[in-house]
């Protein structure tokens, strides 16, 4: 192996990181436009950001001018807080660089109001989580905290707490893809309700690329003097600009991520059907299923992925009638993924004549339409019959694989030892695709076992107990056009035009490269 590069790449990895941890702040912009109420409150909530900023060394700015909604200016934010805004704000440019800041990584605050803005904008009411529709008068209640999520905005909390504020019944149900922080306990106060036991009042969840934080408190100038409520929104700006992590730490021992309720853990994003899928309106009669409008986050129609029960326990049965992604909803450093899978016998335009094709994709990023209008950027561990363990990069992906390419050969192939190549996904040459070593997989029908092993940049596919492939140096490139290390993110099973099922999804935390497969590389 070329020991030399890979140590180099590895030194270089870890001194950008220690540069980015030592400059990253939170800088912020405090939207409070209004078009509808006008809360008498926003007033206290600009002195208590602006006080915040001083304590913690925040970069803030206020405004209440739509204008400031152009990529020019938001570049100079990491995150927009939404401070009691309502009605239509933005106009459609507007919009659209909103839209293009929150995929480029950044983040969002919405507090109280935010939810009673641009409701006539499905993107952000999904973005948000959930669209205003009535509330009782202002009075006690009890609020109901998981404290299991180590949350930066609730770690002060105990599982109960009674705040005193004007309590918001959503249109809906709140949306599946958030990760719940907070909720209302409707037994304790009087007046409108939306009479479910289950109704979140605080929030956050990762989406289209950025990091989303809601919170319905927020309406009286009382709530803004809560020491509480002051250290709910130092931890949701710290958590949406990335300086304070979820401090829960993957466990070192074996989590399954289909335990129980699966979904608690997993999103589905459906992309385009293809021009042939049946009985399913309004399918374009062009689409290839990439060109034409996904169907979009939790809109499942055909049931492309499913959940059954196999002696006890949940499978995962992806029919591969249109390409989709399962998406993990949380963000992964330092683990060790482990998986059974096995083909089934059913295939699908645009892929009838090709070889069954999945994927597990890794240090997914960005909006979820990014690579053929359903999957996110990302590194990705081939799982195709013929070529399990091969290694593709998705729409900005870099990394650095030992490999030759033999003469007459038209692609690389991974070799032990071999001479250290960027494989890249941001331009053609070098391409983003490198073979293998060899092949264990294990003849169509039987469950082959699945090893991913990520650590501080460096990958290792491993089948059936052997490595097939390891890679050094994950990088990406950002909206600047900077190369950065690329070493967490969310993980994606592919639907991609096979059927194929999936079961024993699990994983933990590492501290370093497994001996047993570090003596293979």
């Amino acid at each position: 192996m070329n020991l030399k590069g890979i140590i180099t790449g590895i030194l270089i990895v870890l001194f950008v990181q220690l540069v980015q941890s030592q400059q990253r702040v939170a800088k912020i912009l405090v939207f409070s436009k209004t078009q509808g109420f006008k809360h008498k409150s926003i007033p206290s909530g600009i002195k208590l950001m602006s006080d915040l900023a001083k304590q913690h060394k925040w970069q803030i700015h206020f405004s209440e001018d739509s204008n400031i909604f152009n990529s020019d200016s938001l570049k100079d934010y990491n995150v927009v807080v939404f401070l009691n805004t309502t009605g239509n704000i933005l106009n459609d440019y507007q919009q659209n660089d909103f839209k293009k800041f929150i995929a480029n990584g950044n983040g969002f605050v919405g507090i109280h109001a935010a939810t009673d803005t641009e409701k006539d904008w499905p993107w952000y009411n999904e973005m948000i989580g959930a669209t205003f529709t009535s509330h009782p008068k202002v009075q006690d209640a009890t609020l109901k905290i998981d404290t299991s999520i180590q949350h930066p905005s609730i770690t002060h909390l105990k599982e109960s707490e009674v705040f005193n504020d004007e309590w918001y019944n959503f249109k809906n149900p709140v949306g599946r893809h958030i990760n719940v922080l907070a909720s209302l306990d409707e037994s304790s106060y009087e007046g409108k309700r939306m009479n479910t036991e289950n109704h979140p009042i605080t929030w956050y969840h990762h989406y289209d690329g950025g990091r989303i934080f809601y919170t319905g408190l927020g309406h009286t100038n009382e709530a803004y003097e809560d020491e509480r409520f002051k250290k709910i929104i130092i931890g949701a700006v710290q958590w949406a600009s990335d300086v304070a992590p979820i401090s829960r730490p993957l466990s070192d021992k074996w989590s399954n991520l289909f335990e129980n309720d699966p979904y608690k853990n997993w999103d589905v994003f459906i992309g385009a059907p293809h021009a042939t899928v049946k009985n399913l309106e309004h399918v374009d009669p062009d689409s290839n299923g990439k060109n034409a409008e996904a169907l979009g986050l939790n809109n499942d129609p055909k049931n492309v992925f499913t959940f059954e029960k196999e002696n006890g326990e949940n499978v995962l049965h992806i029919s591969g009638e249109i390409y989709g992604a399962l998406t993990s909803k949380h963000e992964y450093e330092n683990y060790h993924l482990k998986l059974q899978f096995k083909w089934g016998h059913q295939v699908w335009e645009p892929r009838l004549q090709r070889k069954r094709d999945s994927g597990i994709l890794y240090h997914a990023y960005g909006p979820y339409r990014t690579f053929w209008n359903v999957w996110m950027s990302s590194q990705e561990f081939q799982v195709q019959e013929g070529d399990l363990g091969d290694y593709y990069g998705l729409s900005g992906t870099l990394i650095d694989i030992p490999s030759k390419m033999e003469e007459g050969e038209k692609e690389f192939t991974y070799v032990k030892n071999g001479h250290l190549n960027t494989f890249s996904s941001v331009q053609q040459v070098p391409p983003n695709h490198c073979n293998k070593g060899f092949d264990n997989e294990k003849p169509h029908g039987e469950w082959n076992t699945l090893e991913l092993i990520c650590f501080e940049g460096t990958s290792l596919y491993i089948v059936n107990g052997k490595v097939v492939m390891a890679l050094f140096n994950s990088k990406y490139k950002n909206s600047s056009g900077d190369i950065l290390p690329l070493t967490k993110g969310h993980i994606q099973i592919q639907s991609e035009g096979a059927e194929v099922f999936y079961k024993k999804v699990q994983i933990k935390s590492i501290k370093k490269l497994p001996q047993k497969f570090k003596k293979q590389i």
